[in-house]
């Protein structure tokens, strides 16, 4: 079903494909409209701005006490979407102090809309790129084979922008507004034990720390998933993909007309081919060109040497269009990453209904939907909003439920959706490569489509993705529930 040819009706995901949050336009004493239409679109306009003042929270009726383990970009969101509905929160973070490791990182709408709507649009504007579009080019020589327009109809759709970030200026955002929210957020807090009935946690100082609930988001080696899972772990396995990250200063590329240009207005642009691609957009303000290599690599990590990560890298991309390896060659520092896949695991939550796990320990995927960091986002809004409506403490397990059928279904299909893409980048040049291309070519062209080998502009994909809004999504699943009992 397409939003194109569907606009008022309801998508596979669930979303109202024509109008997001149900916000149809419609003249004053004039009933909405029953049939799909998108005639009425004009009227939009004439209400933005009218109601920019994001409505509170709903505050929860029962306040809880929780810990959340891991300081990282999923725990520090869930812990902002806790204390904005009025939950004691209190973050354990092993480290000596925070810090993200990595280079860019993508925030979609789906994310944009939660984080705007929790008060970090002043603390992510000053350091976040807005990219014009995505545009795919072949492998040897850079031409365009796909395009998806970010500007301004991501904004339009979704309500929301797209955008590309440092890592640590995403992280501490969402530091600095944890703290402005109360949030207790303590470092060198390594959790070594779990009671998962109490429930409460053990540091390796040999302090306890008691809570009314406990959310482990500890990340893709999590602790906590063996124990809630009976002592038999589910980890993410290796994909068969690895990646070389790396940045390169744009003011290296700006005196250099073959490769300058791909800074002259924000976009990312992605050369596939076969076994290989490369994800490229700037970051840091356009200070920097970052840059995610990606390739089939079915090595064992153990026999990775740091020292031969650039010549390898280069090797491995050697023959590609010549303006991309230019960039590459300028590359002087980078680190190889393995990149793991969780499957859908059986239960999220301890048989107490006390402790739980969230983001990378739940549902580690590909970076090829650009959707990981955004599902522990995702992760924390759907907690805080099911959370905040019940009304007595044994609501918690019923709570607890939905939550956990809403998001192992949705990030499940994402993951999903991210090894699809995985297969669909890399065809070696054939007759597979050659339909997918041609599958994109109505979008490159400007014309109207209502499918493409493309996820980021198939209409069907796209609404499901960036359409989504995951406390909605989930305050629904609690009122049908509630239906049937």
């Amino acid at each position: 079903m397409s939003p194109l040819l569907h606009d008022s009706t309801t998508s596979e995901a669930g979303q109202s494909n024509g109008h997001v949050n149900g916000a149809t336009p419609t003249f004053a004493h004039t009933p909405a409209p029953a049939h799909p239409t998108r005639s009425l679109q004009f009227l939009q306009k004439s209400n933005e701005g009218k109601n920019s003042e994001k409505p509170a929270p709903q505050d929860a009726k029962v306040k809880l006490r929780v810990v959340v383990v891991g300081g990282g970009l999923g725990g520090l969101a869930c812990a902002i979407a806790l204390a904005r509905r009025g939950h004691s929160v209190t973050v354990l973070e092993q480290a000596a102090q925070l810090g993200e490791v990595g280079a860019g990182i993508q925030i979609p709408s789906n994310s944009s809309q939660l984080l705007h709507s929790w008060g970090l649009e002043p603390l992510l504007k000053p350091v976040v790129v807005e990219p014009n579009g995505m545009t795919f080019r072949r492998w040897e020589d850079g031409s365009v084979i796909g395009y998806t327009k970010l500007v301004p109809e991501f904004r339009e759709n979704f309500k929301a922008p797209y955008y590309v970030i440092h890592r640590a200026h995403f992280h501490t955002a969402l530091y600095e507004r944890a703290l402005e929210l109360g949030v207790d957020v303590r470092v060198n807090s390594l959790v070594m034990k779990y009671d998962l009935e109490a429930p409460s946690v053990e540091l390796a100082n040999g302090e306890a720390v008691t809570a009314d609930l406990i959310v482990a988001a500890d990340g893709v080696k999590s602790v906590a998933r063996k124990l809630i899972l009976g002592g038999i772990d589910s980890p993410p396995q290796p994909t068969g993909f690895a990646a070389y990250r790396a940045t390169v200063p744009a003011a290296k590329m700006q005196d250099d007309p073959e490769i300058s240009w791909l800074l002259e207005k924000p976009a990312l642009n992605i050369w596939i081919g076969e076994d290989r691609h490369a994800m490229t957009y700037t970051i840091a303000a356009g200070e920097s060109f970052n840059m995610v290599l990606s390739h089939v690599d079915h090595s064992d990590p153990a026999t990775w040497k740091p020292e031969t990560a650039i010549e390898d890298m280069r090797r491995h991309f050697s023959g590609w269009d010549p303006r991309l390896t230019k960039i590459i060659a300028m590359i002087e520092k980078s680190v190889k990453w393995p990149l793991m896949s969780g499957k859908p695991l059986s239960s999220w939550i301890a048989p107490s209904r006390k402790v739980l796990i969230i983001g990378d320990a739940a549902h580690a995927m590909l970076p090829y939907m650009s959707q990981g960091a955004a599902m522990a986002v995702e992760d924390g809004a759907a907690l805080a909003a099911v959370l905040s409506l019940i009304e007595t403490v044994d609501q918690i397990p019923s709570a607890l439920k939905v939550f956990e059928a809403e998001r192992i279904k949705r990030s499940g299909q994402m993951q999903g959706a991210s090894l699809l893409n995985g297969k669909l980048w890399h065809f070696a040049d054939g007759s597979e490569q050659q339909l997918r291309d041609e599958g994109m070519r109505p979008e490159v062209q400007g014309k109207s489509f209502s499918w493409s080998a493309n996820q980021w502009s198939d209409p069907v994909t796209q609404w499901w993705a960036y359409g989504y809004n995951a406390e909605e999504e989930v305050e629904k699943a609690w009122r049908e529930s509630s239906k049937t009992h």
